[in-house]
């Protein structure tokens, strides 16, 4: 049957409570009310499959872990499982000393003496009988009329009395009395006020502190919006006498989907304590959510004197227990309930985050509380023990803001806008192929595969293995600013899994390496946009870089206009690092799969091969990255050789005229270090060297003093010389990995005659597993044609 068009002829709207002047309205709680968990009765009674003893056993232990002192532990005359239940807790001294156990029981005295006879022996237990007392109640389930019931109500209040005075006096237990006008929110509020009073009479025993009674209000069915329940709560509170004497508590159902509010309301009202679920089971359309509304509070400021810290853990018994699942939407609980998958409100959430870790700093500084105010997100997740993983999740209807703040989060990396804008539309092409949500390992991933950004599986057909910036004036001689000063790039990178030597010249170290690409590899682009911040604060900080690059246009006019662009990441110790890995990730992007040129092996005096060509020569086969001065040095030996040999000197004599040319022997021979030793001289601060070596296959023994091992070893071959060394550069890097690890060093030494003859440099090479011994090694290869040249100056003289 269709829905009415005119509900009305069929169902009655509530009928409005005339309360003048209610104060509830104006009302704010700072406070929270007593807690009763009723998940292990009225939540238990409402499943298709109820709890086992263990299941109720782990379900009452949680309970107690969140901090709840009233539990409504079974309806122990309902079955033996429920009866020995109770018996267990009580019997196992599962009880702490100051929770109290609540247990129902109907108005029937059998029933209440097993309910009794059920809590025996327990420390505090409250005793929670009911009667309904609405006109459908009274006249179609019970024929009573208004006297019967409040009769019924009276004479059971005054078993319940007579039974726990009795087991009080045997076993000690400490009683409370717990009566519900079941149907209250249905009753008529002056009949609930009389059967209340006639209870509270036969009951005789309302005091103060623990003797108060507890007047139960239940909202059995709501029938009416939450500010109705919350008029009937404020009338009974007004009317009811010896208020003092009293706790009213609440038992909301959530038939129309307002039970939070009603209860929050009714607190306003004047309530004192709430019944309620985890999560809201119960039956029909359940309890209200004890969660919900303990956290609400908390939002506000309050502390709800429950613990929901880890509610996932909270969340994995309630569902395995209750075999039911918690709504993705379930305010605070739910999964997606801290999720954003529209973009504008991941841009709100993101923005929110910087702009509050920013506040935070400055409200710690002067000393103010740090409250948080996050746009779309009431309450901290970490306060519940729920990390930031699942704040932003990704969609084909999500925006740049949330992505971008998913690789914030998981990359340490805060993308610039244009950035943000150009890895968007990567993401999105693969969401709109894919038809799915994307997870964050599938954006870090995208992320990665797209900048070539995050180890080997990552790296992209060029990448940089090791660099050197140096810094020449200007042509002009302005040597007084920095801004005169260009700087200079060599460095090694691998080009599709051969390693290559280039170098090029620039304004900065990123239009350096651009050059070096530009000469060697015939890549044309330029810098268009670049920004860097800091990851970590500690000793471990590392510097990120963003790279922007375009086509080198025709002018600058041209080249900032490109539609084209590649957008490109690097992080790294150092800052000039940084951008230069992010210099190549973008290049890596742009030059796709674009034949590069070919390393040159044949060169010659003629031919088109450059220093950088003959320097890769050497890093490919000897392992070495020679400095830029030593590269021009050989390239002027090679071209010289080629010259005398037709034009073009094949790859293995260019290498055997590098070894011939600086003395470089891996293995032991023409130059060694048999023993050395170096002395520190406290008193002047220098350094004495002393020791045994092969210089040009000859033992000779030499000693020096200098600031260091090296200047040490010049004044050593100085003792022996007309003339006089000095070092003019030195270079040094490490070799292989690993406990195989060997220090490369490179000296080039300068000689002058005596008399002042002129001068002429020369370079020593060498290897070894001691970074000083390599230095020495290097400062003696180098003096092989020192020693000729001394010989000569000598002969002259003679």
């Amino acid at each position: 049957m269709p829905m009415l068009a005119d509900p009305s002829i069929k169902y009655k709207p509530y009928t409005p409570l005339d309360l003048p002047n209610r104060q509830w309205p104006s009302k704010v709680n700072r406070s929270p009310p007593i807690w009763l968990s009723t998940d292990l009765r009225d939540g238990n009674q409402a499943l298709a499959n109820p709890m086992t003893v263990a299941q109720k056993s782990i379900f009452f232990d949680t309970l107690l872990k969140c901090g709840f002192k009233e539990i409504e532990v079974a309806y122990p005359a309902a079955s033996d499982t429920d009866f020995n239940f109770v018996r267990g807790l009580i019997e196992q001294g599962r009880i702490p000393d100051d929770v109290w156990i609540q247990v129902l029981t109907p108005a029937r005295e059998d029933l209440i003496k097993r309910t009794v006879d059920a809590v025996a022996g327990a420390k505090k237990a409250i005793i929670h009988m009911y009667n309904a007392c609405c006109p459908t109640f009274r006249q179609v389930v019970f024929h009573n009329s208004k006297e019967d019931t409040v009769k019924l109500a009276v004479k059971h209040t005054e078993i319940v009395r007579k039974l726990t005075e009795e087991c009080a006096a045997k076993y000690g237990t400490q009683f409370r009395y717990q009566y519900s006008p079941e149907t209250f929110s249905q009753t008529e509020p002056e009949f609930a006020l009389e059967v209340c009073e006639a209870v509270k009479k036969a009951w005789g025993k309302a005091g103060l502190g623990d003797e108060r009674i507890i007047f139960n209000l239940p909202a059995t069915v709501e029938i009416g919006p939450p500010n109705h329940y919350a008029d009937l709560v404020e009338h009974f509170c007004r009317h009811i006498s010896e208020r003092e004497k009293i706790i009213i508590s609440l038992h909301p159902h959530n038939d129309r989907g307002t039970s939070v509010a009603a209860a929050e309301l009714a607190i306003l009202a004047g309530a004192d304590r709430v019944e309620g679920c985890l999560f809201g089971n119960g039956e029909r359309t359940g309890n209200v959510d004890l969660v919900n509304l303990a956290l609400n509070l908390y939002t506000q400021g309050v502390h709800p004197g429950v613990d929901f810290s880890d509610i996932q853990a909270v969340i994995d018994v309630v569902t395995a227990c209750n075999d039911l699942p918690v709504h993705p939407r379930h305010p605070y609980a739910g999964e997606l309930v801290f999720t954003a998958f529209s973009g504008s409100h991941q841009d709100a959430i993101k923005k929110g985050f910087e702009a509050q870790r920013a506040r935070h700093q400055q409200d710690e500084r002067e000393g103010r509380n740090k409250y948080w105010d996050i746009p779309y997100l009431p309450i901290d997740p970490a306060d519940l023990g729920c990390n930031y993983e699942a704040v932003i999740r990704v969609n084909a209807q999500s925006g740049k803001g949330g992505i971008a703040y998913l690789v914030q989060q998981h990359l340490g990396l805060d993308m610039p806008r244009k950035m943000q804008i150009s890895f968007y539309q990567v993401v999105q092409d693969i969401a709109d192929r894919e038809a799915r949500e994307m997870t964050v390992e599938d954006i870090t991933t995208a992320f990665r595969k797209t900048y070539h950004f995050g180890g080997s599986a990552y790296e992209g057909r060029l990448v940089l293995k090791s660099y050197r910036i140096s810094s020449e004036p200007a042509p002009g001689g302005l040597t007084d600013e920095s801004v005169d000063e260009r700087r200079q790039f060599d460095g090694t990178i691998s080009v599709d899994g051969v390693l290559r030597v280039i170098r090029g010249d620039g304004n900065g170290p990123l239009s350096a390496l651009l050059d070096a690409l530009r000469t060697h590899l015939d890549i044309d682009l330029s810098v268009r946009e670049y920004s860097e911040h800091t990851i970590g604060t500690d000793q471990n900080a590392k510097a990120a870089s963003y790279v922007e690059l375009v086509p080198q246009g025709a002018d600058v006019k041209e080249t900032r206009q490109s539609a084209e662009s590649w957008w490109g990441v690097g992080v790294d110790s150092d800052i000039a690092g940084s951008g230069l890995r992010a210099v190549l990730s973008a290049v890596n992007s742009a030059i796709g799969d674009r034949q590069l040129p070919e390393l040159k092996l044949s060169v010659g005096f003629n031919a088109t091969t450059g220093q950088a060509d003959v320097a890769t020569a050497i890093l490919n086969s000897l392992q070495l990255e020679l400095p830029r001065r030593l590269q021009a040095s050989f390239f002027e030996v090679v071209q010289r050789a080629a010259r005398d040999h037709g034009g073009e000197i094949s790859y293995d004599d260019l290498v055997r005229l590098f070894r011939e040319s600086y003395g470089y022997y891996e293995e032991e021979g023409r130059f060694a270090v048999k023993s050395f030793k170096l002395e520190h001289l406290t008193d002047s601060g220098r350094s004495r060297l002393s020791g045994n070596f092969i210089i040009n296959g000859k033992a000779v023994a030499l000693e020096g003093e200098g600031s260091g091992p090296l200047s040490a070893a010049v004044e050593a071959v100085n003792r022996g010389l007309d003339g006089k060394v000095s070092i003019r550069e030195y270079a040094e890097h490490s070799i292989g990995e690993g406990s195989d690890v060997k220090a490369a060093s490179y000296v080039e030494i300068a000689y002058e005659g005596p008399g002042g003859s002129p001068k002429f440099t020369t370079w020593g090479v060498a290897i070894d597993q001691d970074i000083t011994a390599s230095g020495l090694k290097a400062v003696l290869a180098a003096t092989r044609a020192v020693e000729n040249a001394d010989r000569a100056e000598k002969a002259g003289h003679q």
